[in-house]
């Protein structure tokens, strides 16, 4: 387990009592630190987002390779029940835990009508977006991102 996932063990699902089994790291996208698990009952894929130098928010991978060895976006048949990013920025940290259906919702994960994508964006609560697009991005991936406080703990920015 890399050591952002092993500090939201310790401070957040082992209290909470969510477990992680059947952890393994997959063999590409070791640059996120790409890994796969069980939390609970529900089969997650989880992986580190980048800070890119011209960018505001992170940058993350969400692809598999398909029979031909070609790379293509993950769909929405795939056994996948949510997908995790950790985001670290100084001393700030957080989780985004995007459940299925909103990656479907928002062309994501590929279906019949849309393509999919094999990497995007997020922008957690501190980072301050610059464009239209950027901020109605933010808009609705804050309601998925959960922040860790030394002093609280895991909160949701919703409330």
């Amino acid at each position: 387990m890399n050591a952002l996932m092993k500090e939201f063990q310790n401070k957040i699902y082992d209290k909470n009592e969510y477990k992680i089994s059947n952890f393994k790291f997959e063999e590409e996208g070791k640059e996120y630190e790409a890994c796969q698990f069980h939390l609970n009952q529900f089969f997650v894929l989880c992986r580190n987002s980048k800070i890119t130098p011209k960018k505001t928010g992170q940058f993350v991978t969400f692809w598999k390779r398909n029979k031909e060895g070609i790379t293509e976006p993950f769909h929405e048949n795939d056994d996948i029940d949510f997908y995790i990013i950790n985001v670290k920025k100084d001393s700030h940290l957080g989780q985004f835990i995007f459940p299925k259906a909103i990656l479907i919702e928002k062309g994501i994960l590929k279906t019949i009508k849309k393509d999919g994508k094999r990497g995007f964006r997020v922008y957690p609560s501190w980072d301050i977006v610059t464009n239209k697009q950027a901020e109605k991005t933010q808009k609705w991936q804050l309601e998925y991102f959960y922040e860790i406080t030394e002093e609280e703990g895991f909160k949701s920015l919703l409330k």
